[in-house]
């Protein structure tokens, strides 16, 4: 089935936005992306991976930063898209140590500019990504999107959690319909150079040794890229309407009392204790890894564990990519890729 909308996409470069515009384009969308290339990481993956999407017709690619005042304001403008994904962000937990103002920049005003621009001209559905990092100290597993989450542990998820409460007062005060999803450890070809996953398969086959944190004592939740992009494009017309009482919204159910507004989880929903994702890296490329144990990260936690009951009753989805053939897929890219 073909379409002709219009998607207006930030982070059209990054890992995640490449694979969604991928699928989209391939169902007739016309996605017009935004990306500011920074050099946070190797900028000639995310220049090959705008190339590709050049290839199609139905993609314009914007060089430009989400934060710069009025550059999404004159897209929407210009495009009137029906859908906005906006991905674009500082990501990273452990740079966020480092340099925070650069989370501050593209964060949070990114985040102004996208709100106000939306609020000028809206579309049909608002959908901006967040983070299992906004959990923070909590340990009641898995994760509820209807859970506290006060203690964030890093500037990165802070300002995540303030995305979330961002876009809350413009779709209560606006009517402007958001929907917030939280990603779990996304991986699969064409991921970003800092993830556990490129570095520990890049120096396992260089025969290098892997810095594994807090011994090895560490269970995420990870979610493989394309299962991820499925979650995205079902919530895409899973539009959140400000209910008119409280018991118009079902138990479980992160809907705004107050506000058309929705936070999802999109994980797989099994924690895997990292030492297996290792094990499962080592069998696809066929190589021992040389472990180099070290001490838990400040800002990082132990465990993250996702709830994915409201994504499956809201969409009938669940993510369903096991780890070791998601990791063989990513292996098998890597090789081809860099010639390893």
């Amino acid at each position: 089935m073909t379409t002709s909308r219009c998607l207006l996409l930030t982070g059209a470069a990054g890992f995640i936005g490449f694979h969604l515009a991928q699928a989209l384009l391939a169902t007739g969308w016309r996605v017009v992306g935004v990306d500011s290339l920074n050099d946070y990481y190797d900028v000639r993956l995310k220049e090959a991976r705008r190339d590709l999407l050049l290839r199609s017709p139905g993609f314009r690619f914007v060089h430009g930063k989400v934060e710069e005042p009025g550059l999404l304001l004159g897209l929407m403008a210009e495009e009137h898209p029906d859908t906005v994904v906006h991905l674009a962000a500082q990501a990273g937990v452990r740079y966020s140590l480092e340099n925070p103002r650069a989370y501050l920049e593209a964060n949070l005003i990114g985040a102004y500019e996208l709100l106000e621009a939306a609020r000028a001209i809206p579309p049909r559905h608002l959908l901006m990504a967040s983070t299992s990092s906004v959990y923070g100290a909590n340990t009641s597993m898995p994760y509820a999107e209807t859970d506290k989450c006060d203690t964030q542990l890093s500037f990165y998820a802070a300002t995540k959690k303030a995305n979330e409460a961002m876009a809350h007062s413009y779709a209560h005060l606006y009517g402007l319909p958001v929907t917030m999803f939280r990603f779990f450890t996304v991986y699969g070809p064409w991921g970003r150079p800092d993830m556990a996953l490129f570095k520990f398969t890049r120096n396992i086959l260089k025969g290098d040794p892997i810095d594994v944190y807090n011994g090895g004592d560490m269970r995420r939740d990870f979610t493989y890229v394309a299962d991820l992009v499925e979650g995205i494009r079902r919530l895409i017309d899973t539009i959140p309407v400000r209910p008119v009482t409280p018991a118009d919204i079902a138990p479980g159910d992160s809907l705004s009392p107050v506000a058309p507004w929705r936070v999802v989880n999109i994980g797989d929903g099994v924690p895997v204790q990292l030492l297996d994702f290792i094990r499962a890296i080592e069998q696809a490329t066929g190589r021992s890894a040389v472990m180099n144990m070290m001490p838990m990260q400040a800002g990082d936690v132990p465990a993250t564990w996702a709830d994915g009951t409201l994504l499956n009753r809201l969409t009938g989805y669940h993510p369903r990519t096991g780890v070791t053939e998601g990791v063989a897929r990513f292996v098998d890219w890597y090789r081809g890729y860099y010639g390893a």
